[in-house]
């Protein structure tokens, strides 16, 4: 049996209390639920679209007590470590956030820049020319803004900032081109875990995956047209992509046929051949088999094939981070190089480039369709409704 009971506080709270009647045990739990709303709401507001932009994350130094931090959320989501809880909670705390952190600080020391981790930086680059775009088209009835799914600036802050700008529809793009549960639907985890937190609910949308939005295409294979001109071309050209455990694949989870998707309509827009690329997933941790073929065991193996010169995109990669500069950038050259390869290169991510802003703006674009910007007075409206109400109870 379950009682509600609602009480309203002064701080512009709403708390639900739930008494549960456990009728076995004779036994009363109560469940109270905070929702979060604003003191000082003003109906005058003029409600918004908002549109959140988000990716992984990153730590805010490359020290070893940042990355402790950073770890400890990011490998504490059960969307990315698939592991009965208590099992993994043992081996997290125990073993590898006593291990991790210095090496991943190291590792992290090589690639930061005086502006910061170069996936933040990038990020707000990203940002920064969406908005001046979508500005252009929607005015001040749009709020652009940036978030990491791990770390700072948190979702949750955001979507503060987004209430009380007035926001009352919100578009959010995961930077993840590709669908994996890890990414992507941890991102929406978040914000639901955050909107069933809060009063007013804001109309949402969330956009899952763009891995054949033809602009997105169009700028990879560009992009890998414009380095082959000015570098020449390679044996091989090969697409890695973040790799995950196999048993996703096994369970439902599309990212392996999203990514052979992407790398396919990208060579057919390179006038490519089967033969002349490959497909290959990196980043992997632990013991258990994950997506094959692997990056690096592939790089080792190549030479031995008569493949000596190679190029490494990254079409999962919205923005160059520590995976595509140090993993893909170094750590992998040596393996080709040392395996007998000659030539070995990175055509870096898309970055802030003009045409991946455009393929971006265009997809908000397109998801934005439907929700018309809100007329000029109708903040003025509610707040006068709002005072006539008032007057009447008094």
């Amino acid at each position: 049996m379950i009682l509600q009971f609602v009480v309203r506080n002064g701080e512009g709270y709403l708390l639900v209390i739930h008494k549960i009647f456990d009728e076995t045990t004779h036994s009363t739990f109560e469940i109270i639920m905070k929702y979060n709303g604003q003191k000082d709401y003003s109906h005058q507001q003029q409600p918004k679209i908002g549109v959140l932009i988000t990716n992984l994350g990153t730590p805010t130094a490359p020290t070893a007590k940042a990355l402790r931090t950073y770890l400890s959320e990011f490998l504490s989501d059960p969307r990315v470590v698939e592991i009965p809880k208590i099992i993994w909670m043992c081996i997290l705390h125990g073993i590898i956030l006593r291990i991790r952190p210095s090496r991943s600080a190291a590792a992290y020391k090589t690639v930061w820049t005086e502006a910061g981790s170069p996936l933040m930086v990038h990020t707000q680059n990203q940002t920064h020319a969406i908005k001046k775009n979508l500005t252009d088209v929607f005015g001040d009835h749009i709020h652009v803004d940036f978030s990491m799914r791990y770390g700072e600036p948190s979702i949750t802050s955001r979507i503060e900032e987004f209430q009380r700008a007035g926001i009352n529809k919100l578009l959010v793009l995961p930077l993840y081109p590709q669908y994996s549960g890890a990414t992507s639907g941890s991102t929406f985890d978040a914000i639901a875990t955050d909107l069933l937190k809060r009063r007013r609910v804001p109309d949402l949308r969330f956009i899952s995956h763009y891995h054949d939005f033809m602009p997105y295409i169009d700028a990879v294979a560009e992009s890998i047209r414009l380095y082959r001109e000015s570098h020449g071309s390679a044996d091989k050209l090969l697409f890695s992509y973040h790799g995950v455990p196999l048993r996703y694949l096994k369970n439902g989870d599309p990212y392996h046929c999203e990514c052979h998707k992407t790398s396919r309509l990208i060579a057919e827009k390179l006038g490519l051949n089967k033969d002349d690329y490959l497909v290959t997933f990196q980043s992997r941790f632990g013991r258990e088999e994950w997506l094959k073929p692997y990056t690096d065991a592939t790089l080792k193996s190549l030479p031995a094939t008569g493949v000596k010169s190679v190029q490494v995109v990254c079409p999962g990669f919205s923005a160059d981070c520590l995976e595509t500069i140090e993993e893909i950038g170094e750590e992998n050259r040596e393996y080709f190089m040392e395996s007998g390869g000659a030539e070995y290169s990175y055509i870096p991510a898309l970055n802030d480039h003009e045409s991946h802003i455009d393929a971006l703006t265009e997809l908000i674009k397109k998801n934005l369709q439907g929700w018309d910007c809100p007329e000029p007075d109708a903040g003025m409206q509610s707040q006068k409704h709002f005072e006539s109400l008032e007057r009447m109870s008094r």
